[in-house]
């Protein structure tokens, strides 16, 4: 065993003794959070705005500060991105991520002194809670590759900004930077394509250990190794032992991956965003990620079927259910507020508490009542494509309301394969994937049994129609994620004119 690894597992029982002191303790650590964050924010014009000096429980705080989106606080953060000091919280930020918007174009998050490093702690713990799990730290001697976006930085009024990954490049470890891949030249390839061409050529003679990225960039880059090398990722790199991934549900992807690597290997889920890194697979074999409580982050939850009542409920981490649906509401050290991100998420343990994320609030379907969310569609294809032995590439659903004359309306999904299936065969997994839809959602269940809809049909697409559509709205690579669903038929419209 090198010195390295030894060092990180030592490191990693340490992390593992804090980690159990503070979940152990939800409610108190939240609480803490709470009162930290409205102590430290006294002094600034939202504090002012919305008398914190006042507030002293979660009841006050509901009452004085309601729960807004990236719009709703726009104002605020137009004034930080405009050079104001202590507006949302003390000081200026040191970084704006830059994200795509909706309806006001860019958002700038901002990352503080205080919300930047629980970024980086979050990262390095989610690796050492692996390593504490499994004993395994060998990895740590090869080499590793994060693909992730430019480290490039502009500057606004002062303050530098960049896509979160690309700012997360500037914090690798002194430890990690010689195993580190690609180079920073090579990480500075704006063009995604042209990137992974790239990455592909600097890694292919390298003994990479480690491998981590957003689940459709992997498959890209998989899938154009083994186009290059005629060979299974297995084999270009024998030492491959980790996968970590995050920002989509990756189930949708396991039998592909096993296919392109050849054989299974370990994997770490993350729960990052550019308004807070949420949590990490803390276990390879228990469901969910562990929600870290203690990380400058106040919770908050609202059932997702209640969202848009007036007054709904906005519950604290002691006061939810496992498998509710829930909206998750942040307030943290970079000054957002009641902050809606737009996941949802549902609890899988409370002992510690753990999640999994079950989509967005925006995406889902209900253009009959039905309700569909981002979780039900994916547990559907799961249990699909393992009942058929079928690999997918990719694959999203969205309504047809205006079918054929003499049709009822249907869920219309559009699947990304490699080799199209046969007719029969087509025919079998439409069949079993809306059974299991039945079976995961009781309104589109009801509407089916009543014929107010037909059951599901699914598309097969020719591969790289997704990448297609992404290209198309300027969102191909970066830590852009294709929506799994949508009520209406816009991403639909632009597949069928690719299909026709």
């Amino acid at each position: 065993m090198s010195i390295k690894s030894l060092a990180a597992r030592i490191f990693a029982a340490q992390v593992h003794k804090k980690t159990k002191r503070w979940s152990s303790n939800p409610v108190s650590t939240q609480d803490k959070v709470l009162k930290d964050l409205l102590r430290a924010a006294a002094n600034t014009s939202f504090a002012q705005a919305h008398s914190f000096q006042t507030i002293r429980s979660h009841q006050d705080f509901i009452k004085q500060v309601p729960v807004r989106d990236y719009e709703d606080l726009k104002p605020y953060i137009d004034r930080v991105v405009n050079g104001e000091a202590d507006v949302l919280w003390p000081g200026k930020p040191l970084y704006f991520a830059k994200t795509s918007g909706t309806t006001s174009g860019a958002k700038y998050i901002p990352l503080t002194k205080e919300s930047m490093p629980e970024h980086i702690k979050a990262a390095r713990n989610a690796i050492l809670s692996y390593i504490h799990e499994t004993g395994r730290a060998q990895f740590v001697d090869g080499k590793m590759i994060f693909l992730q976006g430019s480290p490039a930085l502009e500057e606004k009024n002062g303050i530098q900004l960049g896509r979160l990954s690309g700012i997360v490049a500037h914090y690798v470890p002194n430890y990690l930077q010689r195993n580190r891949m690609p180079s920073w030249e090579t990480n500075c390839i704006e063009d995604w394509e042209t990137k992974v061409e790239a990455v592909i050529s600097e890694t292919l003679p390298e003994n990479m250990s480690v491998i981590s990225g957003i689940p459709s960039w992997l498959q890209m880059y998989f899938e154009r190794i083994v186009a290059r090398t005629g060979k299974t990722v297995g084999e270009v790199f024998p030492d491959l032992d980790l996968l970590i991934y995050g920002g989509v549900n990756f189930e949708p992807y396991k039998a592909k991956f096993k296919s392109l690597i050849g054989r299974e290997v370990d994997s770490i889920e993350l729960f990052p965003a550019s308004e807070g890194f949420f949590a990490y697979q803390d276990k390879q074999n228990i469901p969910g990620m562990l929600l870290l409580l203690d990380a400058g982050i106040f919770y908050e939850f609202i059932p997702a079927d209640q969202f848009h009542n007036d007054n709904a409920p906005r519950l604290t981490i002691g006061d939810v259910k496992i498998g509710v649906n829930y909206v998750m509401i942040i307030s943290t050290t970079a000054g957002l507020w009641a902050y809606n991100i737009g996941d949802t998420i549902a609890f899988t343990s409370t002992e510690p508490y753990r999640v999994v994320v079950t989509g967005r609030i925006k995406h889902y379907i209900s253009a009959s009542g039905e309700h569909v969310i981002g979780k039900e569609v994916e547990e559907a294809m799961k249990a699909a494509v393992a009942q058929h032995n079928w690999l997918i590439n990719e694959f999203t659903v969205a309504p047809q309301l205006n079918p054929q004359p003499g049709e009822l309306p249907y869920h219309e999904w559009f699947v990304e394969m490699d080799k199209p299936p046969e007719t029969h065969k087509l025919a079998a997994f439409e069949a079993t994937l809306d059974l299991e839809m039945r079976q995961q959602n009781s309104y589109y269940d009801d509407l089916i049994a009543g014929k107010v809809l037909q059951p599901l049909k699914v598309r097969i697409l020719n591969t790289g129609a997704f990448k297609e559509y992404m290209k198309s709205i300027g969102k191909l690579g970066g830590q852009n994620k294709l929506p799994r669903l949508s009520n209406d038929r816009k991403i639909a419209e632009f597949l069928e004119k690719l299909d026709s």
